[in-house]
């Protein structure tokens, strides 16, 4: 059992607490939690009751933390969780609030991935939005979902290809170039075939 001999305000963040036993500085709460728990100078406490105060503490700051950066823009669970460690929270406590946040419904890979779709369908093809929600943290599973809803994109490679070709002469050298072009967007051999001929009709 130890005493807790001091609760200061920290200078850097008004709404945290240092905590001190038997003299020591212990750990930093959010004054909320200190508040919550009736923490009090002189008040005797479990070295173990502290660490679980403290935890859940760490969770709500996480939490607060998480929630302030989807309100910003749409995240992967990969994104929150490697800012939350980014931030300094344990990764276990950012796993533990993106499940929270997963069931109350503020994060979802498969909603991330069908919205990706739909911004970009026109810009890129199957194979790199496919490697773009890899890169992300989408599940194989939850990408192949989203990208099956993609018809034939070979007019959205030919639209691309006419802003690629504007103002340039229309020859061989270019229209290799701009078939190169294609296949770094992410367009398949005949997606981009298709594009690159249709050129030969103007």
């Amino acid at each position: 059992m130890k005493t807790i001999t001091d609760l200061k305000p920290q200078v850097k963040n008004k709404g945290r607490v240092s905590v001190y036993l038997n003299g020591s500085y212990y750990c930093g709460l959010d004054l909320a939690t200190a508040v919550k728990y009736r923490l009090k100078v002189g008040q005797d406490i479990e070295e173990n009751t502290l660490v679980e105060i403290q935890r859940n503490s760490e969770l709500q700051a996480c939490f607060d933390s998480a929630l302030n950066l989807i309100t910003t823009s749409i995240k992967t669970e990969r994104e929150i969780i490697s800012r939350l460690i980014k931030k300094g929270y344990l990764e276990e406590i950012a796993v533990e609030t993106v499940e929270k946040l997963k069931n109350y419904g503020y994060i979802d890979d498969f909603d991330y991935a069908n919205r990706y779709v739909s911004t970009y369908k026109n810009t890129q093809g199957k194979r790199l939005i496919a490697l773009k929600l890899k890169q992300k943290g989408v599940s194989q599973e939850d990408a192949e979902k989203a990208i099956s809803t993609l018809e034939n994109q070979s007019e959205q490679a030919y639209i691309l290809a006419q802003k690629y070709m504007k103002n340039k002469v229309v020859d061989a050298k270019n229209l290799q170039k701009c078939y190169k072009y294609l296949l770094s967007k992410g367009f398949d051999y005949d997606e981009c075939k298709f594009a690159i001929e249709k050129f030969d009709e103007i």
